[in-house]
């Protein structure tokens, strides 16, 4: 059983990474800053959550992976909040396109 936790956690870890990669790409390809945002936002999110779940299974018990979870869930919010208040300032200087 350990080796397939093992397995899940190279595999989420790596997921996550790639996101993370294609984070730092997506706002040099998409055009207007909405998507720009929206890219930030979604690629940080479902990277750090893949990287969360990678780390979770291996958490020693079941505090650590909570706590891992609710950092993720944080992170998550803040990234969401922070990539709509950047579209509402770029719409207000008629930047979204």
């Amino acid at each position: 059983m350990s080796a397939a936790l093992d397995a899940l956690t190279v595999v989420a870890v790596c997921g996550g990474a790639f996101l993370f990669l294609a984070r730092s790409i997506g706002p040099l390809r998409f055009p207007g800053a909405p998507r720009r945002g929206h890219a930030l936002s979604e690629a940080d999110s479902l990277g750090l959550g893949l990287i969360v779940l990678g780390l979770a299974v291996q958490a020693s018990d079941g505090r650590a992976a909570a706590k891992l979870v609710l950092v993720w869930a944080l992170a998550a919010l803040a990234g969401a909040t922070v990539a709509q208040l950047l579209a509402g300032v770029a719409a207000r200087e008629g930047r979204s396109r």
